[in-house]
């Protein structure tokens, strides 16, 4: 990949100047000519002023520049136990989607981003689970793609969500195809005949990040039984080094089609 790639990512995580960090080291150590431009949706700041910590390191979702980007990631949120149409940007992640697609720009979704394109997209429905799955697992490649090729059997992957989308329902989907899936039964990735990608893992987290996320849950909620990451000195650096790098190379082979086509 000789061309700079401009990648857009849409940062809804609670702790956002971490997750940026955590992209921009995953991308960049994927591929070297990579440009990452980060944004927050303006809705969510509607009746109140948007965060100087906030502004410092992201720009307001604005479609134009949108346009500009090569490939564009929607981040996880944590709000796996919210409904979609509760959540204050719904409509800007909506419009978002459908721009998107239209412009046929390379997508990846991610946990709770994947959620919500999945419904969205294909109606696919999200499964609240009994507890949360939490913890670095075992994963099986169920289809050959491009994205997981390179991934041995029982690669492993961090996971970290109170919801899971339903398996049944993406296998019956004629445009998805499932490629991933956990030791535990939950969903590690699938993929869509348009350019969309939903990874249910957060192969963007770094050593450390799921001890993190335990810690500022239970800060949040001090009277909630909430459970210990599982595994958490167990590696995945090879798979996310794997994915990522097949995921920016699909990205520049989209856009030499692009270019292709308007030579």
């Amino acid at each position: 990949m000789h061309k700079t790639l401009r990648i857009g990512v849409l940062n809804l995580m609670h702790d956002k100047e971490a997750t940026q960090e955590h992209f921009t080291k995953r991308l960049q150590e994927a591929c070297q000519n990579v440009e990452v431009t980060y944004f927050y949706p303006t809705m969510h700041y509607a009746n109140r002023p948007v965060p100087a910590a906030v502004q410092a390191i992201a720009q307001p979702l604005d479609l134009d520049l949108v346009a500009e980007m090569d490939g564009f990631i929607v981040t996880g949120a944590p709000l796996e136990q919210k409904d979609f149409t509760e959540i204050t940007y719904w409509d800007e992640l909506v419009e978002l989607f459908d721009f998107l697609s239209a412009r046929h720009i390379e997508q990846l979704y991610v946990c709770w981003g994947a959620m919500a394109a999945a419904n969205y997209f294909y109606n696919i429905e999200k499964d609240r689970l009994p507890q949360k799955v939490f913890g670095v697992y075992q994963n099986k490649i169920l289809q050959s793609t491009a994205l997981t090729e390179g991934l041995s059997f029982g690669f492993k992957a961090p996971h970290a969500r109170y919801a899971d989308l339903n398996v049944a329902q993406i296998m019956e989907e004629p445009d998805l195809t499932l490629t991933g899936i956990s030791q535990n039964g939950h969903v590690f990735s699938f993929e869509a005949l348009e350019q969309q990608t939903f990874l249910l893992a957060h192969l963007e987290y770094q050593a450390g990040a799921l001890e993190a996320e335990y810690q500022r849950e239970k800060a949040a909620f001090p009277n909630r039984d909430i459970a210990q990451p599982e595994n958490v000195q167990t590696s995945w650096e090879e798979t996310s080094r794997i994915f990522y790098r097949n995921w920016l190379e699909k990205v520049a082979h989209q856009v030499a089609e692009k270019e292709l086509c308007y030579e």
